[in-house]
Order: C-alpha cells, then structure tokens, then sequence
C-alpha cells in the first residue's frame, strides 16, 4: 500500500490522539492531574529555555546538514509528504498537536516514571522512520535528552512545548519552502 497524502494525515492525527490518550492516562494513573502539567506558568523564563534549546538544536542541525551527507539524514521522505503541500496555518496546527501531544505523554508521563536517560531512548525508537541510519537517531535522542532537560531545569512542560513546536513549525516551513524552490 503506498502511502498517500489523506493517509499520512490519518496516521498522524490518529497516532497523535493515541498519544494524548496514553499520557492522559499514564498521569492520571501516577496520581496526578495531567491539566495542572499545562498550567502557563506566571514567569516568561521557559519562554527562553524553549527559545534558547530551539537555537542550539537549529545550529547543530545546520552543521551536520553542511557537513553529513544528505542520506544519512534521509527520513524517507516523510517529512517532505507531510508538509510540502501544507498552508502555514496547517504546518502550524500540525506543530501544534505534535509538540504538546508528544510532550505530555514524553516528558509528563514517562520522564516522570522512566527518568531523562530512557525516555529518551524510546522517543528515539518510536521515530521510526529514522532508525536506518545511525546520526538521525543519535540527533533524535540527543534532542529528547535537551527537551528532557530543560523540563528539570525550567520545571513547566511548556518549555519542551515551546522548542518542540519551534523546531516543528520552522522545519515544516523551511521542508515547504525547499520542496517548491525544486518543482
């Protein structure tokens, strides 16, 4: 079965609301409120941890993009699929969903169970698509250990949100833009 356009949203939607639903329910079985996980906290600070790490990780994806080569970075064209033919709106709502989503099941549920090392290591394995080459899946668990830390050390989960989304939302928009520079 070839993976089409109305699929691939499917899937992610889908897979998105069975991850909302696991944290949900993974945090309320550890005896705590997953709404009290999204309260904005009063203090902008987590604003310049997500900020702060979105830049790190934006530099270091840039270098190993000028000096890696280019299939060893190779996703299988999912990314491209997903957000060639995309509004920015759309990119956004998916930045959106993702980051908060995959946040909340990752670091509020998990983190909490498993601790920073292994949770890490199963946010890189759930990115499948990455696992056929060795420097993606090093670059996804050291992004995970980074959104990781930034939680212990900001203590909101809107940190991690906001560099998530941040990283998400550009690179959907930058994969937009590329995608019609070539057709």
């Amino acid at each position: 079965m070839q993976l089409t356009d109305r699929l691939l949203l499917i899937n992610l939607y889908l897979t998105q609301g069975l991850t909302l639903l696991v944290g949900t329910v993974w945090i309320l079985l550890q005896g705590r409120n997953p709404l009290e996980l999204l309260v904005l906290p009063e203090s902008p600070t987590f604003l310049y941890w997500g900020l702060g790490l979105a830049v790190v990780m934006f530099l270091i994806d840039f270098l190993m993009t000028l000096w890696g080569r280019e299939e060893d970075m190779d996703d299988g064209g999912i990314n491209a699929l997903l957000f060639r033919n995309r509004p920015i709106w759309h990119i956004f709502a998916i930045a959106a969903i993702v980051s908060i989503c995959e946040e909340l099941l990752f670091r509020g549920a998990l983190q909490y169970h498993l601790g920073l090392y292994w949770t890490s290591i199963l946010f890189a394995v759930i990115h499948i698509r990455y696992l056929r080459h060795w420097l993606p899946t090093a670059w996804v668990f050291a992004s995970s250990y980074g959104l990781g830390w930034i939680y212990l050390q900001s203590g909101t989960l809107w940190a991690p949100i906001v560099c998530h989304f941040l990283i998400d939302f550009i690179s959907g928009i930058m994969i937009k833009r590329r995608e019609q520079k070539e057709q």
